[in-house]
């Protein structure tokens, strides 16, 4: 037994010489090191959601503003990547990669990669894959082809859309167009020739066909 003991006091006395008290002080430093390192990070996530919101919150402001007469122009053969903010009127024959946001009216005969929102959007021969949204009128020209879904307070549809049409107002089809996704509208005018592959539904219609038909079936209850 005595034999056991003094071997077991021998290997603890090596243990001891070998591992010195610094590395546990070292492993304290870089506990704490990693919980800063941690922190800082935190920190820097936290930063980039507040510079997310107040970007949010200046591209609301300017929406909520008039626009300006001022009209910019991306010429045929250039090409933008990037986002684009304007309180004016934009004229696009060009090409855009990324998200478009114009206070003023936007006319469309080029090329666009994201979404976009305007006042007014007028797309002739253009190509646009993204959302669209207008705080009014959207028209969607003859060859035009949008892969998206469109918001509007009214459209004309002349042309091929790819995705679901939400306008609270009147939608026009004319003899070209093709769309290809749902329609929910106050009205819908379907001219001949015009092709449609989905739902129409006048949800914001004066009259609520749910409601009519309740009262109807409560009339007649009550005879």
């Amino acid at each position: 037994m005595g034999f056991f003991q003094d071997l077991k006091e021998d290997l603890s006395q090596a243990v001891t010489e070998l591992v010195p008290d610094e590395t546990v002080e070292e492993t304290v430093i870089d506990e704490k090191q990693a919980e800063d390192d941690l922190a800082e990070i935190e920190a820097m996530l936290k930063e980039k959601e507040e510079v997310k919101k107040e970007r949010k919150i200046d591209m609301n402001a300017i929406f909520n503003q008039p626009y300006s007469d001022e009209v910019s122009n991306i010429t045929a053969g250039m090409t933008i990547n990037g986002d684009i903010t304007s309180q004016g009127s934009l004229e696009l024959v060009g090409a855009v990669h990324g998200n478009i946001n114009i206070a003023g009216k936007m006319s469309i005969t080029g090329v666009i990669e994201g979404n976009s929102q305007a006042a007014e959007i007028y797309a002739e021969s253009a190509k646009i894959t993204g959302e669209v949204r207008s705080l009014g009128t959207v028209k969607v020209g003859h060859e035009t082809v949008i892969i998206g879904n469109i918001f509007a307070t009214s459209a004309v549809i002349a042309g091929a859309v790819k995705g679901d049409i939400d306008v609270h107002g009147p939608v026009v089809l004319d003899t070209t167009a093709i769309v290809m996704g749902n329609i929910k509208s106050k009205s819908v005018q379907i001219n001949n020739g015009a092709v449609i592959e989905g739902m129409c539904s006048q949800c914001y219609a004066d009259v609520n066909p749910t409601s009519f038909f309740d009262e109807i079936k409560k009339a007649g209850r009550k005879k």
